[in-house]
């Protein structure tokens, strides 16, 4: 079963702008522009010339698909990447998709300087994959800060062969590479920035749990 108040399992506050920061570094998917702008905004007002220090890295089409695609979401979409753009910034970089980002978030953090302060807001996979790399360049708390925002479908690492699978909504899974039916637990490992999947019926072969939409 499900096993809740695991205190590996992640918990995020509201990005809040850091003015002590010397460089500035902004990741965001889809509705984590929202979050985005808000530090954008309080930079703005706190340390204006801390614009000019600020790259922001951002996936927009993901917004769309976190709400829906009504001409709301797509409207909201829009504006907010518009924002962006007007922002005096030292840098703004879109993306088709995460992966790039991410990349580019690696080649960033290779030229960085002491006193860099990393700001990632979009859905809690893209998050744990941010948070990853930060660690490699061995930034502290003080230094990474993370609000989620959007979809909760989840990263899930199985256990019994180490195959990955993305965007999980379900509480069990099908494992891509064993094929066996996989519990989502909220085990979550920041270094592989996954939740652990376990074999859901290794005690009566062949019995699952109802499958239900659990992470959307």
């Amino acid at each position: 079963m499900l096993v809740s108040g695991i205190k590996s399992k992640p918990v995020y506050s509201p990005l809040r702008a850091d003015v002590g920061g010397r460089d500035h570094v902004m990741l965001g998917c889809g509705l984590g522009g929202v979050a985005l702008l808000r530090v954008l905004q309080e930079l703005e007002q706190s340390s204006p010339a801390a614009l000019r220090q600020t790259n922001v890295l951002f996936v927009p089409g993901a917004a769309i698909r976190d709400s829906g695609t009504s001409n709301a979401a797509s409207n909201d979409a829009s504006e907010t990447l518009d924002r962006l753009r007007r922002t005096e910034l030292a840098g703004l970089r879109l993306f088709g998709d995460t992966s790039r980002l991410l990349a580019e978030f690696r080649s960033l953090l290779e030229q960085s300087l002491m006193g860099t302060r990393v700001y990632v807001a979009g859905p809690e996979s893209f998050i744990g994959l941010a948070m990853r790399i930060a660690r490699e360049f061995n930034l502290n708390k003080d230094e990474i800060r993370a609000e989620e925002l959007g979809t909760r479908a989840r990263r899930v690492y199985c256990v019994h062969c180490r195959t990955t699978a993305e965007d999980v909504r379900t509480n069990i899974v099908r494992c891509a590479g064993c094929h066996r039916w996989l519990l989502v637990r909220d085990h979550y490992s920041r270094r592989l920035a996954a939740y652990m999947g376990v074999m859901a019926d290794a005690e009566a072969p062949g019995e699952l749990p109802p499958i239900r939409e659990v992470y959307t």
